[in-house]
């Protein structure tokens, strides 16, 4: 007569089953333990890179939306300004910040040399909320408003011009009638960002100055930050609508390159993960079967006495996942302790010069997201299922009567 037997009665038969060989048991939990762990850490350094690739690019004067004259991508330049309304507030959901500036190239000259930058005329006070600036490590001082006539320069272009706080240098560039412009400006501060590139790209001052240099009432950029990089389509298509003769686009179309390594980075997360998880798949698989093929006998007298195939091969797949649980648990436990171990970041300043095309700074920070918890768990628990499957249907197939001659 068959027997069928209830799941309460089996869980207490695998539990018991998982210390009667416990050295097996410990070494592939620690395996498990090991391979979760390290995924996990893994998984929050690339998470942590990500981040910072965002809120690098998003400093970046980007922001998360921006709105641009047409065919200023291509002819930056103050005829390719547009009018902003003095008592502009932009009207959006979830923005943290904005501002707007008038940004062209330009020509810095000083005593020693001569460089091509990026004229930046800026709201000092809406920009430290929004740009990298509000991160710079600074010697001199910070521009005082828009209205301010001297130079912020970043330390790199500072060492090619040969010159420092307080010492004056010449701006050039083209004013809105077509011709040249030129002023003299003192450097109010020396900034050292992030990355030497920034340092020798822009050169920052009062917006009303530039303007008034460029004789245009215009601006060249509305920058937008998001409190979610998520509603940035939202926000592009508001303010699309809003400036209708305008070009309304998000951080990623303006940054296709920095669009495609954050999206790889999500795809570096699963073919890591899959590669650790097939690897340990292969190992519990031999594991589990060893494990079935030492148990041959037993599981030929269960047979015997009339327990129903089906049953042994939930036995035999319980026990396994009680097993893979267990280790799972404390993989993750290990993964989340080496995270927080690593919370001041990982000093990366001596490959400094490497990261930055990376959008990388020289601290990487991991970022442990409850989503990738999850994710990580359930699929470590589905690919442990699937181990087990196969030396639970080894164990089925032998007959009972051979099954007890072993």
């Amino acid at each position: 007569m068959r027997t069928s037997v209830p799941i309460k009665v089996l869980a207490q038969l695998g539990w018991r089953n998982l210390w009667r060989h416990r050295r097996r048991n410990i070494m592939l939990m620690g395996a498990i333990v090991l391979a979760v762990g390290f995924v996990l850490l893994a998984n929050s350094l690339l998470r942590g890179w990500q981040a910072q690739m965002l809120d690098t690019v998003v400093a970046n004067l980007p922001g998360h939306v921006k709105v641009l004259a047409p065919g200023y991508r291509d002819d930056p330049s103050i005829q390719r300004g547009f009018q902003l309304p003095a008592d502009y507030q932009p009207d959006l959901p979830g923005v943290d910040s904005w501002t707007s500036r008038v940004r062209v190239p330009g020509v810095i000259l000083s005593e020693r040399d001569t460089r091509g930058v990026q004229l930046v005329g800026v709201d000092p006070q809406r920009e430290l909320a929004i740009s990298f600036l509000a991160d710079v490590e600074l010697e001199g001082e910070f521009l005082q408003d828009s209205e301010d006539r001297r130079v912020l320069i970043g330390a790199g272009l500072a060492e090619q011009l040969e010159t420092s706080v307080g010492r004056r240098i010449v701006l050039m560039t083209q004013g809105s009638d077509g011709r040249n412009r030129e002023a003299g400006f003192r450097v109010a501060g020396v900034y050292r960002a992030s990355s030497s590139g920034l340092e020798k790209v822009f050169v920052f001052t009062g917006r009303r100055v530039l303007q008034d240099l460029l004789d245009s009432e215009a601006v060249t950029e509305l920058s937008i930050r998001l409190v979610e990089n998520g509603q940035r389509a939202m926000a592009r298509d508001l303010l699309q609508r809003q400036f209708a003769a305008q070009e309304a686009s998000t951080w990623d179309e303006l940054e296709p390159m920095a669009a495609s390594m954050y999206k790889f980075a999500d795809t570096a997360m699963l073919i890591w993960f899959s590669i650790m998880m097939a690897a340990l798949a292969f190992g519990l698989v031999n594991t589990l079967v060893t494990a079935v093929m030492e148990r041959t006998r037993e599981l030929g007298m269960l047979r015997a006495i009339g327990m129903q195939p089906g049953v042994v091969l939930l036995q035999v797949v319980m026990e396994s996942l009680m097993v893979v649980s267990l280790g799972v648990l404390m993989g993750i436990g290990m993964g989340m302790l080496a995270v927080y171990s690593l919370s001041d970041g990982i000093d990366l300043s001596e490959w400094t010069a490497g990261i930055e095309g990376y959008y990388m700074s020289s601290v990487l920070v991991p970022v442990l997201l409850p989503y990738d918890i999850f994710r990580i768990t359930v699929l470590s628990l589905l690919f442990g299922l699937l181990a087990s499957i196969f030396p639970a249907w080894r164990a089925v197939r032998v007959e009972p009567l051979d099954a007890m001659r072993r």
